[in-house]
């Protein structure tokens, strides 16, 4: 490992320990709170929509996220440890089989659903131990 990304990845870890970044991937639906300066104002802007791609490279890190306003699709992409991210919660998970939906762009309406995941922990049922006793 050089010098560049030892530093890179202690900065890395600088930032990803202030940011409220919840786990999530591709498919999954996720509002993404972003800090929006108006002249002396700033504010928080909530961005809801599906993560269409991620692209993991260390500190330049980001991912695309749609949604669709007014019937026409709007896409965004956020650099994923940036101090302008408030923060990032999962809504929903997607069960999807690619790495990037960009095949979502052509599809509209019902066809444009992703389906949610439905992986549910079973927990075993606990059983007492049993003690034997002697007579």
């Amino acid at each position: 490992m050089n010098l560049l990304q030892k530093i890179e990845a202690m900065q890395v870890e600088k930032l990803q320990a202030t940011a409220k970044i919840a786990e999530f991937g591709i498919g999954d639906t996720v509002k993404v709170g972003v800090k929006v300066v108006e002249g002396t104002r700033e504010r928080v802007q909530v961005y809801e929509g599906v993560c269409i791609a991620r692209k993991n490279a260390g500190l330049n890190s980001s991912f695309t996220v749609r949604k669709i306003s007014y019937g026409e699709g709007v896409e965004r992409v956020f650099p994923l440890l940036s101090p302008r991210i408030e923060s990032i919660t999962r809504v929903r998970r997607g069960d999807v089989r690619r790495s990037k939906l960009y095949y979502l762009r052509n599809l509209r309406g019902k066809k444009a659903r992703i389906t949610e995941r439905t992986d549910y922990e079973i927990a075993a049922p606990s059983v007492p131990a049993v003690e034997k006793q002697s007579a």
